[in-house]
């Protein structure tokens, strides 16, 4: 953007309005940023919704269920987490790599990618399946064998669905993928409401849910909701799964799967660096099983106060990822991912100073009985916060074919997680599990940039995009040490830090303008 102008006080001011603009949305001929900015929004608005409304479940649960119910959510959830690497293989990224290099077979690599997560899905479910007592027995869970067979089918839905979605990311319908994702999660929310709260309420008033309710199911109508909501994604993706030929291309699944294969070994350290520390916990606190899962179910309610950073960079992803595939090769490229992660970093660190000025009311979001873990609500955000850094970081190693590298950086992470979680619950309890995290996220997203500048490198800004760190920090740090007895001016205060974090970035940006000139 080029703008003529006369120096005066006020067309100075445009014109620096202009400049900052211009450094945001125009880094490339086709406004590639503005595309990732308008995708976000709608990747975003769709997961804010579906994620908020689902997390709504949260105050529910955490009202209704004691904490060491919680607690065998927030383990079999976990153990979901590790199965649907296995049952994806990798085979989401791989459809968007080799749609790089051939995008004109994109049918016959869509219906090859999906029939090969088809079969092999039928395998691994009809596994868990037949085995599901045998595996309640080894959790501890003797009397739920039907709580293994529910995750099985759900791991089978949610795969199925995987290449209809990144189809519609591929298809940039993410007003659909928005829809449908909204329908589930709201079915999902509706049954959770019948069977936890109105079945109980009304099963001696109305025969019908009599009928069906069964008090000693407890936790697992949880489970059957998720099914329930699962299949009808499934069926809201019918459109997508007809775009499915009888086509199968064994030298593009040879090459697909080959280039995946890396990427479970990475999905599967990503696995361990994300869940394992609410699986271990279980096992290494030093009390008796029922508190162990209490303090589980703890950290795992307030594991869910990090939900805006989450939603964030799982939105942003979504958004990003065909577009940082989509660019690849092209001549301005680094910089359009140096610059998305400078959008990146100044927005979540936006979320982190915003979720913790107003911890005292977001708190009332989990029930009272889980509160005693708000501690661990700062470090779990900043590890979040690195952990979507490490999107935008590794991108050189799926772009170069390099994806052993990436295993290695995920091996690394994974060994200081299992390491820092054995050495460090059984001093601190859920409190060192928070801390491996985050110090397992910011070392891998350290490895990947400098390993990454290797191999491709990329203009990343590192004095600014640590700046924007440090203002932050301080931010929270003034608003942490500063005691207002007034109500209104403590928030008063909150709402000033805030807004000044603004505009110090703002500030910065035009700096960053200038500097371009």
């Amino acid at each position: 953007m080029t703008l003529k102008y006369k120096f005066t006080p006020k067309k100075y001011q445009f014109k620096v309005l202009a400049l900052t603009l211009d450094n945001l949305l125009c880094m490339t001929s086709v406004g590639l940023l503005q595309k990732l900015m308008r995708q976000t929004a709608v990747y975003g608005l769709s997961s804010i919704v579906a994620r908020l409304l689902n997390y709504l479940l949260v105050p529910l649960y955490t009202r209704l269920l004691s904490p060491d119910e919680y607690g065998i959510v927030t383990e079999m959830y976990s153990y979901v987490a590790f199965l649907i690497v296995l049952y994806t293989y990798g085979m989401e990224t791989a459809f968007f790599n080799t749609l790089r290099s051939e995008e004109e077979n994109k049918y016959t690599i869509y219906s090859t990618s999906f029939w090969s997560l088809l079969l092999s899905t039928v395998v691994f479910s009809t596994i868990l399946c037949v085995l599901s007592q045998p595996i309640a027995e080894l959790l501890h869970y003797p009397q739920q064998a039907h709580f293994v067979r529910y995750i099985a089918l759900i791991l089978a839905l949610d795969t199925l669905a995987t290449l209809p979605f990144a189809w519609l990311r591929y298809e940039e319908k993410a007003l659909r993928f928005a829809i449908i994702r909204l329908i589930t999660i709201g079915a999902n929310i509706g049954l959770n409401i019948f069977f936890l709260v109105l079945c109980p309420k009304y099963a001696d008033s109305v025969a019908w849910i009599k009928a069906i309710y069964s008090p000693q199911m407890g936790v697992g109508y949880i489970f059957l909701s998720n099914l329930i909501s699962s299949a009808l994604c499934l069926l809201l993706l019918l459109p997508e799964l007809l775009a499915v030929r009888w086509e199968w291309n064994k030298a593009l699944w040879r090459t697909m799967v080959w280039y995946g294969l890396p990427l479970v070994v990475v999905g599967l350290a990503g696995s361990i660096n994300e869940v394992l520390d609410r699986l271990l916990l279980k096992h290494l606190l030093p009390y008796d099983t029922a508190r162990n899962l209490a303090e589980l179910g703890i950290y795992g309610a307030c594991y869910k106060l990090s939900i805006l950073m989450t939603l964030f960079t799982q939105a942003y992803r979504f958004a990003v990822e065909p577009l940082f595939f989509k660019e690849a090769g092209q001549k301005d490229s680094p910089n359009f991912y140096a610059n998305t992660t400078r959008y990146y970093i100044a927005v979540t660190w936006f979320i982190f100073l915003g979720v913790l000025l107003f911890l005292p009311i977001l708190q009332h979001f989990i029930g009272r009985d889980f509160r005693s873990g708000l501690s661990v609500v700062p470090i779990l955000l900043a590890a979040n916060l690195f952990l979507g850094l490490y999107y935008n970081l590794s991108i050189w190693y799926k772009l170069s074919n390099k994806t052993h590298l990436g295993a290695i950086i995920s091996l690394i992470g994974s060994l200081l997680t299992i390491v820092l979680n054995v050495w460090w619950i059984p001093i601190w309890g859920y409190l060192g599990s928070a801390y491996a995290t985050l110090i397992c996220y910011s070392s891998m997203c350290i490895i990947s940039y400098f390993w990454g500048q290797k191999h491709y490198p990329i203009p990343y800004p590192i004095p600014l995009l640590l700046l924007y760190t440090l203002t932050a920090l301080v931010l929270w740090q003034i608003d942490s040490r500063l005691f207002i007895a007034s109500a209104v001016g403590q928030y008063g205060f909150k709402i000033f830090l805030l807004s000044a974090y603004i505009g110090i970035i703002v500030y910065l940006e035009k700096r960053q303008a200038f500097s371009k000139q």
